[in-house]
């Protein structure tokens, strides 16, 4: 017998084998006998709700007929959108991949179809359907690579940020493919996207990039930034950027500031602490919660960082408290240990006594902020550098350092 190559083969043969009536399957799958039988008979199209009912009546896992159902459709005429969206939609909810991608490839020479599929990638985005999102984006912007869009600008954002992880050549890889589409995007996105570029550059040390995404950062986001203070700017603020425009401004001379640092340059590092402490608002008015809220984030990274930069210059007497500082926040406990242990190997430091005090706190996990989570390649980097300084703070003396009480104590990992 020939095998069957079609859903309607399928349910015919498994009809007979379970000796089932129309009406019987019709009970047991919850789809109108006269459906079934237009079906069957070839006069109606099978959607996607009662091909899953069909499964499902079948006693089959769902998305199991998904193959055959494509291979049937692409074999004959090309599916309307109607048919194609909520196909593309169950493929994503049951993590058939390999058929949503055939599926996006046999429409790939659509174009009137790229508007529907970026949105869908979109909404695939917010649920956090990032792997089959990457399959519609992926697909939008091979198809619209001439077009020059803003569609296809966000769509390269969109593969950027999902393909980030812990492979540092990738995020490379992804960083360097993504970088000539920013300008294309929205106003309001350029300035998360100048961002998250900065923070990958930052995280892979190439302080150079990173130097020159802050100055853009901070031209484009003063641009924005004074217009809106100025009664100027009339677009909503929720049309673009993920936070207000006085983040990316103050970011910019954080951005700044990491540069001066990784350079040793610790005294145009703290004028670049002042700026975005406040110096940089002299003369505007912070009229927002959100505002507020950015100016005392920004306040406390001030603050911590002033203790290092002038700790790391040489002196040594703000060790104390830099170390209160720290102890009221936790989330710093990490990347504040890497420092002060730099500082340590540095100039010879003891601070046996902050290792046991912060022990239970030195242990790799995410960190956030006001604003959320901070950049994870940067925090897996700075708890890295930990490592590394831990090490040479007791390997430097043979694995054994003398405590704080005078008594000669063994190193164990925290």
């Amino acid at each position: 017998m020939k095998p069957a190559t079609t859903v309607r083969q399928e349910l015919e043969s498994y009809l007979r084998r379970a000796e089932l009536t129309l009406q019987q399957f019709s009970e047991i799958s919850g789809i109108n006998p006269g459906t079934i039988s237009a079906m069957l008979s070839g006069y109606r199209q099978i959607s996607i709700h009662n091909l899953d009912l069909i499964t499902e009546g079948m006693g089959l896992k769902q998305g199991s007929l998904y193959e055959i159902y494509l291979e049937e459709c692409l074999r004959g005429v090309p599916m309307h959108w109607r048919r194609l969206g909520p196909f593309i939609r169950r493929c994503a909810e049951l993590d058939k991949l390999e058929c949503l991608e055939r599926l996006v490839q046999a429409v790939a020479d659509r174009l009137s179809y790229m508007p529907l599929l970026y949105e869908t990638a979109e909404q695939f985005f917010r649920e956090g359907k990032r792997a089959a999102a990457v399959l519609l984006y992926q697909c939008v912007a091979e198809c619209e690579k001439y077009q020059h869009s803003e569609r296809l600008a966000l769509s390269r954002y969109r593969l950027f940020t999902i393909h980030l992880g812990e492979d540092q050549e990738e995020n490379l890889r992804a960083a360097v493919l993504f970088e000539d589409y920013v300008d294309r995007l929205d106003e309001g996105i350029q300035l998360d996207a100048v961002k998250d570029l900065a923070d990958v550059y930052a995280s892979l040390h190439q302080w150079d990039r990173v130097q020159s995404l802050a100055k853009k950062l901070e031209q484009k986001a003063a641009i924005q930034y004074h217009h809106r203070v100025n009664r100027k700017w009339k677009r909503a603020m929720d049309e673009g950027a993920s936070r207000p425009e006085l983040f990316y401004l103050l970011y910019s001379y954080l951005l700044k500031a990491n540069v001066c640092d990784a350079r040793q340059e610790y005294a145009r590092a703290l004028e670049y602490v002042a700026l975005y402490r406040g110096g940089a608002l002299h003369g505007t008015g912070v009229e927002s919660e959100d505002e507020r809220r950015v100016v005392e984030q920004f306040q406390e990274w001030g603050q911590a960082n002033a203790y290092l930069y002038r700790l790391m210059s040489g002196e040594v007497q703000v060790l104390g408290d830099y170390a209160e500082y720290v102890a009221a926040n936790t989330q710093e406990i990490v990347p504040a240990m890497y420092r002060i242990l730099l500082a340590a190997n540095r100039f010879e430091l003891n601070v046996d006594h902050l290792l046991d005090r912060f022990r239970a706190h030195l242990t790799y996990k995410e960190r956030s902020c006001r604003f959320g989570q901070y950049n994870a390649q940067i925090v897996a980097d700075q708890y890295v550098r930990y490592l590394s300084e831990l090490a040479h703070y007791y390997f430097a003396l043979g694995g054994m350092r003398w405590g704080s009480g005078g008594f000669l104590k063994e190193w164990s990992w925290p």
